[in-house]
C-alpha cells in the first residue's frame, strides 16, 4: 500500500549537508536501489498511478504514455526500467556534450548554478506523449528545461513523476503539466 511504500522510502533516504556546496542538504536516493524489494515496489506504484492518470486507449486520441524521459543521471535508475513496464520507449536527457549527433540544448538554472541539457534530435517523435521523470524535484529548473525539449520536438508533455519533491522550493510552480511525486518535504 502506498502509506508504507512512503515509510520505507522515506526511512531508505540519506541526507548529506553542505553537499555538493555549503547551503545545500543533499538527499540520497541511492540506498532505494540497494534494496531489490523496495526498488520493485517503487517502480509497481509508479506504474499503477501512470496507468491510473494515463490509461491507454483503444481509439484516437489514444492515450497512455509513449516515451518516458528521464533526466541525467538519476532519473536514468528507474526511468527505463519505467518505460519498459509501461510498454514505453525511453529518452535520455543529459548535459550538454554528453550525447553523439545533433542534439537539441536548453539552459536551465538549478539549486547551484546554470547547466544546459541536451535530447537527441528525433528522439520523441511529433505528437508522442511523453512522461518526464526524476527523483527529486527541487527548484524545478532541470524539470522545466525537459519540458522545454519535449515540446520543441513535438512531444506531447503528460506529466512529471518524482520520488520526492522540496516542496519549499515551489519547483513544480515552473511546471506546465501535472506533477506527481511520492514524498514531498525535506525533513531534517
Amino acid at each position: 500500500d502506498l502509506p508504507n511504500l512512503q515509510s520505507h522510502l522515506r526511512a531508505s533516504l540519506r541526507q548529506f549537508p553542505d553537499f555538493p556546496k555549503p547551503g545545500i542538504l543533499f538527499e540520497d536516493i541511492l540506498p532505494i536501489f540497494a534494496s531489490p524489494t523496495l526498488h520493485a515496489t517503487l517502480l509497481q506504484a509508479l506504474e499503477m498511478h501512470i496507468q491510473s492518470a494515463h490509461p491507454p486507449t483503444l481509439t484516437p486520441p489514444f492515450a497512455g504514455v509513449d516515451v518516458v524521459v528521464g533526466l541525467e543521471a538519476r532519473g536514468f535508475l528507474f526511468g527505463p526500467s519505467l518505460a519498459l513496464k509501461l510498454g514505453a520507449g525511453f529518452v535520455p536527457v543529459r548535459k550538454a556534450g554528453k550525447l553523439p549527433g545533433e542534439c537539441l540544448r536548453v539552459a536551465y538554472e538549478k539549486e547551484y548554478g546554470t547547466d544546459w541539457f541536451e535530447m537527441q534530435v528525433g528522439a520523441i517523435k511529433p505528437g508522442q506523449r511523453v512522461l518526464v521523470v526524476d527523483d527529486i524535484i527541487a527548484t524545478g529548473g532541470s524539470a522545466k528545461a525537459t519540458g522545454e525539449l519535449v515540446e520543441m520536438s513535438g512531444g506531447v508533455l503528460v506529466e512529471y513523476v518524482f520520488i520526492l519533491e522540496l516542496d519549499f522550493l515551489k519547483g513544480r510552480e515552473k511546471l506546465k503539466a501535472p506533477v506527481y511525486t511520492l514524498l514531498k518535504t525535506q525533513e531534517e
